[in-house]
């Protein structure tokens, strides 16, 4: 019978406890990657693209995968179906879920912009602009339903344009297509997000004469956003992506155009960085970049009214029900 030295039996225990560890650390790593799916890779979302290169997620001990997900609709049914883990979209889309009775709600947990995203670009380059010149022109707009749409007619109807009624409104193109439309020469007008709206300045097809997010208002635009079950099945990796996601929005807040531009870069490698950084500074300039990711009562309130002016809204959704700050709240205090 085989005799085991008492050095041989402690290496053997050695090598189990190492086992063991490498193991956990492993099961540790996976339960803390987490899958985003954006909406669409856009300047808009700067903070997010900050808390990833500058590292702030991964020193909450998370990996995070970014996933573009090209539309709203497309973004959502990602999350339902558990292909990503949180999404991050418009507000409205999980006011659109919850109206269809959902049973596992998606909640909204952390705001990344707080103000609309697009601006308003004339073909004209007359040198003076007034509301008033966009009755009877052709305008192309954004998808029905979907928020740079509804905030655009929002915006509209505080200078007294009916979009339906003052202007031969065109929404049949899809999201991706829209600037190649204007730019072949479909609409006097159209809803542009930044950088795309810079590029047509400097190649000459026209100038932004107008914000859409001045014009409408602080709302809780884009949100980062999962289903319920993730959240109660997940609180201590919500709570550190939250963490890490408030670090980047206090970062872009205290650093300029340009600095943020360079951070960036990696995400937008065919776009010229002088175009990233006006981009940039002019999302910084009218406040679009949320500085704490707490989405507060009137800017809730004031993304119902926008809803429910365009007709989009059954009835409107108290906070409380698909919102939960706590996570925000907790970022923001341990600042």
């Amino acid at each position: 019978m085989m005799k085991y030295t008492p050095w041989f039996i402690r290496a053997i225990v050695i090598l189990l406890i190492v086992i063991v560890a490498l193991t956990s650390c492993n099961q540790e790593k996976n339960e803390s990657k987490i899958t985003i799916g954006e909406v669409t890779r856009s300047v808009f979302y700067a903070p997010e693209y900050v808390a990833v290169a500058q590292g702030f997620f991964e020193e909450q001990g998370l990996e995070v995968d970014i996933q573009t997900t090209a539309g709203g609709d497309k973004t959502m049914a990602a999350l339902l179906a558990g292909s990503v883990d949180i999404a991050l979209v418009g507000a409205e889309t999980s006011i659109y879920v919850y109206q269809q009775g959902a049973e596992d709600r998606v909640i909204n947990f952390a705001q990344l912009t707080q103000t609309d995203g697009t601006f308003l670009f004339a073909r004209n380059t007359a040198d003076t602009f007034d509301w008033d010149q966009l009755r009877q022109s052709t305008f192309l707009g954004q998808r029905k339903g979907g928020m740079p749409q509804m905030a655009g007619e929002f915006a509209l109807s505080k200078h007294g344009i009916n979009a339906h009624q003052d202007l031969e409104l065109i929404q049949n193109v899809d999201f991706a297509n829209i600037a190649s439309a204007f730019a072949s020469g479909t609409g006097d007008y159209v809803q542009l997000f930044e950088p795309q709206a810079s590029i047509f300045e400097q190649e000459g097809r026209g100038k932004v004469v107008a914000s859409f997010g001045t014009e409408s208002g602080k709302l809780p635009y884009t949100v980062f956003m999962t289903k319920q079950s993730f959240i109660n099945d997940n609180q201590e990796v919500v709570q550190k992506f939250t963490n890490g996601l408030h670090k980047a929005q206090l970062w872009v807040d205290s650093h300029t155009a340009e600095e943020i531009a360079e951070v960036i870069l990696p995400f937008f490698k065919d776009i010229d960085p002088a175009i990233l950084i006006s981009s940039v500074n002019r999302y910084k300039e009218q406040g679009t970049y949320a500085t704490d990711p707490i989405i507060d009562e009137d800017e809730w309130n004031n993304l119902l009214d926008v809803m429910s002016a365009a007709g989009e809204l059954k009835e409107r959704v108290d906070a409380e029900v698909i919102v939960d700050n706590a996570f925000a709240e907790q970022a923001a205090a341990s600042k």
